[in-house]
């Protein structure tokens, strides 16, 4: 980092707000990237030698599946169980069973009751040893399992621990019996340097943008729709859209949150004062907003009028030095201390990743965490995700979307998407002429909001401009 950065240049001025801009219009995973997609896990396979890989999944918990299948059991369970060799089967309970042919990859489907609702119908009455064997689980095999989480504990065996089911795990070691190995393969999807996931085409990149700037534009919507008297519940409504499936719980909080242990929108109403958030989150990116509902400064209480100078503008600070500094072929451990540097942990209290990646799941991994030597790559999609803590204050954020692309990625995008590059260039000129942010070149703005931040929420107007003149 080269340039000093001062959280008094974040200053609120005057502007117009960034133009919606989601399409409407999703893009399709085309046939040619899964096909590169099962070439890419069936490599790392090959590289640990595993003879198979057992990937799972439930509604939750479904993008490493849906990555190669191309779509989630919805309210079942589910396992694809790939060979090295390429052969594919889709174990699948009673009301996906019928999805096997619309699998993304050539696949082989099995009929397995377990994975369905409870006292559904469990005929065929075979055990889930057999439904296992018939996918081609052998003893003696070198076996891989894929939840979704790749842990990273510095004081135990993380391939040893897995996420998946019990009775699923408990059933693999049964057949492949001591002569087999068994290993949490998760890393093959979202880890360091060989994650599959992390990194995206421009056809990827076009896919998720969708997601994110439909959630953006719900949080530019709900914000401009909040007023004093509206209920969480009326804004809750205006972050939904199209009947799209959210991958994060959707807030819209006035007050006080999480009373009754309760996390959703209720029939609060908003007044002058109040804390606010808003967040929600679809396939491809999520979009966070959070202030206090006043028109200015002199609305706020005694105890927080200083929010602005405390804990808003240097935060907005340490997201412009974000999205100037971050770069394709820096480390992970870099952006971090910046962060640090421009936005001290032991005063702010920031304690999760300053910046993680995100796909069909709001939190996909990070690359970003203290002494990391991960490289931020070419095609990789992240969230502006930072939150600072400031006893006395309420929270901040302006999460959105970003990718990051060099130039022949950036060829690509221009080649093959021409109308969602014509929409990345307006918005990095919005961000580097109205909020006043020297983008880096390797930002591509997934969505039109990217660091536009409103503090007092029922000022429609005044939003942080960073001046690097002061």
């Amino acid at each position: 980092m080269t340039q000093q950065y001062n959280y008094k240049n974040a200053q609120l001025i005057e502007m117009d707000a960034p133009a919606p801009d989601c399409t409407e219009t999703p893009i399709m995973i085309d046939d040619k990237m899964m096909q590169q997609r099962r070439e890419k896990v069936l490599q790392e396979m090959r590289r640990d030698e595993l003879d198979a890989l057992l990937i799972y999944a439930d509604v939750e918990h479904g993008g490493n599946f849906e990555y190669l299948v191309g779509f989630i059991p919805r309210f079942e369970e589910a396992l694809l169980v790939l060979h090295s060799n390429g052969d594919a089967f889709l174990v699948l309970g009673n009301e996906n069973y019928n999805k096997v042919e619309y699998s993304r990859i050539p696949a082989h489907g099995i009929h397995c009751p377990h994975f369905s609702l409870p006292n559904q119908p469990m005929e065929p009455h075979n055990t889930i040893s057999s439904a296992l064997q018939e996918a081609g689980m052998k003893k003696a095999m070198k076996i891989g399992m894929a939840g979704w989480k790749h842990f990273t504990s510095s004081v135990e065996d993380n391939q040893t621990l897995f996420d998946i089911p019990s009775f699923i795990v408990d059933a693999v070691r049964e057949i492949i019996e001591k002569e087999g190995s068994i290993t949490n393969k998760t890393d093959i999807f979202i880890a360091g340097e060989r994650g599959v996931r992390r990194v995206n085409s421009a056809n990827e990149i076009a896919h998720y943008e969708f997601g994110a700037s439909l959630a953006s534009d719900c949080v530019l919507r709900t914000m401009d729709k909040l007023e004093l008297g509206i209920s969480e519940m009326q804004l809750g409504n205006e972050l939904q859209a199209y009947g799209q499936r959210n991958n994060v719980v959707t807030i819209a909080s006035t007050g006080k949150r999480f009373e009754n242990g309760n996390l959703y929108p209720t029939q609060e109403k908003v007044k002058l004062g109040d804390a606010i958030s808003l967040t929600v989150g679809y396939k491809g990116g999520l979009s966070s907003r959070s202030g206090y509902a006043v028109m200015d400064r002199s609305e706020l209480s005694d105890s927080k009028k200083d929010y602005v100078e405390d804990l808003a503008a240097p935060y907005y600070t340490a997201i412009t030095a974000w999205l100037e500094n971050i770069q394709v072929g820096m480390t992970g451990g870099d952006l971090y201390n910046l962060v640090n540097q421009v936005l001290p942990q032991e005063e702010y209290h920031w304690g999760l990743c300053p910046g993680h990646l995100t796909a069909d799941e709001e939190w996909l991994s990070s690359p970003i965490y203290k002494n990391s030597d991960e490289l931020i790559k070419s095609g990789m999609i992240f969230q502006t995700d930072i939150i600072p803590r400031v006893a006395g204050y309420d929270g901040v954020s302006v999460e959105s979307t970003v990718a990051l692309a060099d130039e022949s990625l950036k060829q690509e995008i221009r080649d093959e998407y021409p109308v969602l590059w014509e929409r990345i260039i307006k918005r990095q000129k919005y961000i580097k002429e109205i909020l006043g942010i020297n983008l880096s070149e390797n930002v591509l703005p997934l969505c039109s909001t990217v660091a536009y931040l409103r503090p007092y929420l029922l000022n429609k107007r005044l939003a942080f401009y960073y001046d690097h003149s002061r």
